[in-house]
């Protein structure tokens, strides 16, 4: 841990970010005088502004639960296999090829779907009984999307280990379902909080009482949205796995993760029930394991979790962001980014264009810089800074990237 402070509310704030930015601080002193929450406010190394909480913040709330410190983009999370391949018989052209049998079958960008319908269970088990802010439209969008990577900083990433196998790792979440789904239970915290007339010191954290039926609603659709994400994430992976095989043949599919990084969930800590509220973090029980990816151009980690409980047993749920989308895209060029990138099969730079409002942004040379590894904070600082949360098992360094 790198500091307390007693100062920002009734709460003390524990942070394992050394100076998280002026935004960051703001919301997380909303945090500490938050009448809902109990105990602390715990800062993850890779701490970074979001909506009303921070990304990289984990809260307890004994009797409510706060859909914006769950995030907007619900169960978002990682994937991580292990092959038995070892990664150093593996060519460039073979990862390109892998990555074009990806590229065929999941749907890369914000707003690409499949064209038809993905069957599932969980899907039809609420036919007729759509979560919270979903309609007509958006549940059929629901089955196209499911098995697609979507946007911004998702990633589909073929690596190689210190370990010497070959891994595969995926970032992605719940899609539209889960952001429509965070956004109706927003409004609707936000118009009980003006009934009751409660205090909460940013609009951003509206909260619904869990004994209320409209908690017990956002519970129950949160955990659809949930278990779309894992499912989400198996079907992508599926396809990964595939496309390996394919190239790699005979390869072994030895060892796989998945796990949530935007969620709350019911659990007990010092000694009181709770909804830990995980928004940019992931749950690090002691022996669990973990994953903390870093960006694009650098590495990724397996970890295992440590118990520790200042943290409400948590880490951090990647490397975290330094500069805003528009910012890199302002600040970076695209010769340095592909610096960065050296040695690493990737889509290169998409155009800027109408990415940022009219025209291309300024810098980069009109193109779209905003997940390159600058952008990003050194992963390996951000390990430092928790390894009393976590213990390092494999260092996973990117042979080729897919990003939305």
């Amino acid at each position: 841990m790198k500091w307390v402070n007693n100062e920002l509310g009734p709460l003390p704030v524990l942070s394992w970010c050394a100076v998280p930015e002026e935004g960051a601080l703001r919301q997380v002193a909303n945090l500490a005088n938050h009448p809902m929450l109990f105990r602390q406010v715990a800062l993850m190394p890779d701490c970074h502004v979001g909506y009303g909480m921070p990304i990289g913040g984990v809260i307890a709330c004994a009797d409510a639960i706060i859909p914006n410190a769950v995030g907007v983009d619900i169960g978002c999370g990682m994937g991580a296999v292990q092959t038995d391949c070892p990664a150093a018989a593996i060519t460039p052209r073979q990862v390109a090829a892998i990555l074009e049998g990806v590229r065929r079958g999941v749907p890369l960008g914000e707003g690409h779907a499949h064209n038809r319908p993905q069957a599932w269970d969980g899907l039809d088990a609420r036919a007729g009984d759509w979560p919270g802010g979903i309609d007509r439209g958006g549940w059929e969008l629901a089955y196209r999307n499911l098995g697609t990577l979507g946007g911004g900083n998702h990633f589909i990433e073929l690596q190689r280990g210190d370990d010497g196998l070959a891994w595969l790792m995926v970032h992605s979440g719940s899609r539209n379902l889960g952001l429509r789904i965070a956004n109706h239970y927003h409004r609707l915290a936000l118009r009980l909080n003006e009934q009751c007339r409660a205090f909460i010191p940013d609009k951003e954290l509206a909260y619904l009482p869990v004994d209320t039926a409209e908690g017990q609603a956002y519970i129950r659709d949160m955990q659809f949205a949930l278990e779309y994400a894992r499912e989400n994430r198996r079907r992508i992976m599926a396809v990964f796995k595939a496309a390996v095989a394919h190239v790699l043949r005979g390869v072994q599919f030895t060892r796989e993760v998945n796990i949530h990084h935007n969620y709350a969930a019911f659990e007990t800590h010092f000694g009181r029930q709770a909804w830990i509220h995980r928004k940019g973090a992931t749950s690090a029980q002691a022996g669990e394991t973990g994953i903390i990816p870093g960006s694009m151009g650098t590495a990724s980690y397996i970890v295992e979790g440590l118990g520790n409980p200042d943290s409400f047993r948590s880490c951090s749920h990647g490397a975290g962001r330094t500069m805003g989308r528009l910012e890199a895209c302002r600040r970076l060029s695209k010769a340095e980014c592909d610096q960065a990138m050296a040695g690493i099969v990737f889509d290169g730079w998409k155009p800027a264009h109408g990415r940022f409002g009219r025209g291309p942004a300024r810098g980069g040379g009109g193109y779209d810089l905003e997940e390159a590894p600058q952008a990003y904070k050194d992963i390996e600082e951000v390990l430092a800074a928790e390894l009393d949360l976590v213990k390092p098992l494999v260092r996973l360094l990117p042979l080729g990237v897919l990003k939305g």
